[in-house]
């Protein structure tokens, strides 16, 4: 367990993971602590937005193109928010399936309300 402070003296309690994670659920667990940053998670719901308008749009037209774009528009958003914000390197390099399941979970949390892409303290399930 690692313990850190942040510049606000708020005490942050990380547990440490080793992947592969053979448990669903604490394999979110784990991807939450990868998904702290707000910038990131706001990546990670516009991607999933985006990917979401080409599939639909893929199955209206009946086009594969399209679900190359909503895949390749979900991961450019998302592994923007790891390189850039978060400064990790994504779990779908090691855990792909867990990871892809996990990006829609935090998208259903994020539109229930669960999480928050404005401020991590009003987050429902804490990370």
């Amino acid at each position: 367990m690692n313990i850190k402070m942040d510049q606000n003296f708020n005490i942050d309690i990380q547990q440490e993971y080793t992947l592969p994670i053979k448990n669903y659920h604490e394999f979110y667990r784990f991807y939450l602590t990868e998904h702290r940053n707000i910038m990131s998670r706001r990546l990670h719901v516009a991607g999933s937005s985006i990917g979401l308008y080409f599939f639909a749009k893929g199955i209206k037209q009946r086009k594969v193109k399209y679900f190359a774009y909503g895949l390749l528009s979900g991961y450019t958003c998302a592994w923007i928010g790891h390189f850039v914000f978060e400064k990790n390197k994504p779990a779908s390099f090691k855990q792909p399936i867990y990871s892809f399941i996990s990006d829609w979970k935090m998208f259903s949390d994020v539109l229930r309300g669960n999480l928050s892409l404005k401020d991590r303290s009003l987050d429902r399930i804490k990370n």
